[in-house]
């Protein structure tokens, strides 16, 4: 098994040796050390979800609903001094059922026993070793990533985590570059560090134990950004993104905010979920003035099979909102979207948002009959998501930076889509405290 592609190994190499030959940086050289550049925080978030599954089959489970509180310690060391840093990054989860019960657990908030049952309570502990020399940093261990090919999430009770080896470095100006190889994942709901590559859609009988990257952003003015990223995940496919953001200042309390997505998909090696060519993009503009913004977002899927990825939030497209990610074989979506600031009405810390979406002319039946995405869609498939979400954020005083927020989704769709039909409800409350 091949530790990382060709071209990580030659991003990560080049980073090293220009790190390297950099004379003793600003960034390591103001490093005060490992204890006095700590850092340790607390967030507590409780957390209660329900979904309705409104068109489920008799013999299906229709209803899920569970209230859990999650506690999630995390500690940043500094580095110590010298030419090259060392320093050590530590997390510490705990998760604790509040309500739950059989025939209603499943949320994803909490582990379930062989009994169908949530476990009262579970947790996991983990961290990673680092290094710095000059602004380049390696990781290795247990993290969480946010690269736009390879992000685990943080959408239910406990974060996710994935096991392997990170480099960034910010020795460009103007440029962050990375590059990873990950070869296990901790799901949101899991006390284990070992478990398989999490990936979204696709089942097949055997998958790719690693998935490795390179790429970065840069950039080019202060209103202008782009993005570069490749994958590979291994024996399954190979994966490119590429992401350009504009921001156009039009007069006072006014600007435009243009943004561009693509990922290109091919299948790789031995082709575990069998042939793939997959191109989906999404073009967004967001027009804001004053407290308000009015958002329409237009997106594609191009291709036999669903655009699928690894990791639970390595998807950074317009439509991909709260339960459907509108990526089916050829389908095209579009959303319309409203938020509004109520700060300027005299509510800081109070926002508001409202979206709908709708996709259509997804076609999967030409998916390759003996890969992971057969069957999975017809040939007409259509649907539809709105959501609402309100937040407010605690402002001063004792509780500041306490936070509220309730969402609510309703999908819709027909027999040719994969989603189904469901209501959904989550309110949640966090509660972050910085202790040193």
């Amino acid at each position: 098994m091949k530790i990382m592609p060709k071209l990580a190994t030659g991003i990560a190499t080049t980073v090293a040796l220009m790190s390297a030959g950099t004379a003793y940086s600003d960034t390591q050289q103001e490093s005060k050390g490992f204890i006095e550049d700590s850092k340790l925080s607390l967030l507590n978030r409780n957390f209660y979800f329900n979904r309705d599954f409104r068109d489920a089959d008799p013999d299906d489970q229709s209803y899920r609903e569970e209230w859990a509180h999650g506690i999630m310690a995390f500690y940043e060391s500094g580095f110590t001094q010298g030419a090259v840093g060392f320093g050590l990054d530590a997390y510490g989860f705990l998760g604790l059922k509040l309500d739950s019960g059989r025939g209603r657990s499943g949320t994803g908030l909490l582990p379930i026993d062989e009994d169908d049952r949530a476990r009262d309570d579970y947790g996991h502990v983990g961290g990673a070793l680092k290094l710095r020399v000059a602004s380049t940093v390696l990781k290795y261990g247990e993290m969480q990533t946010s690269a736009p090919v390879f992000a685990t999430a943080d959408s239910r009770l406990l974060p996710e985590t994935a096991t392997g080896v990170l480099i960034t470095s910010g020795d460009i100006p103007g440029a962050v570059i990375e590059a990873g190889h990950f070869t296990a994942y901790n799901y949101r709901n899991s006390t284990n560090g070992d478990d398989d590559l999490l990936v979204e859609t696709g089942e097949a009988d055997q998958q790719g134990d690693s998935i490795s990257f390179v790429g970065g952003q840069y950039d080019f003015t202060d209103a202008l950004t782009g993005s570069l990223y490749a994958s590979n995940f291994e024996d399954t496919w190979r994966q490119y993104y590429a992401n350009l953001n504009y921001t156009m200042v039009l007069g006072e309390d006014q600007a435009l905010n243009l943004d561009a997505n693509f990922y290109r998909t091919r299948d790789a090696g031995d082709a575990y979920f069998g042939e793939i060519d997959n191109r989906t993009y999404s073009l967004a503009a967001e027009y804001s003035l004053g407290a308000h913004s009015f958002t329409f977002a237009y997106q594609k899927a191009k291709g036999d099979t669903p655009f699928d990825y690894v990791g639970g939030d390595s998807i950074f497209l317009a439509n991909a909102v709260s339960i459907s990610d509108f990526v089916g074989a050829n389908e095209t979506s579009y959303q319309l979207r409203y938020d509004i600031n109520l700060a300027a009405y005299g509510v800081p810390g109070l926002k508001m948002s409202a979206r709908y979406i709708r996709g259509n002319n997804i076609d999967g039946t030409h998916a390759d009959a003996s890969g992971a995405y057969a069957g999975l869609q017809g040939v007409d498939g259509k649907h539809w998501e709105r959501g609402f979400d309100v937040r407010y954020t605690v402002q001063s005083g004792p509780a500041k930076d306490l936070s509220l927020r309730l969402r609510q989704a309703t999908h819709r769709g027909n027999d040719d889509q994969a989603e189904g039909d469901v209501d959904e409800v989550r309110f949640i409350v966090e509660y972050p405290l910085d202790l040193i």
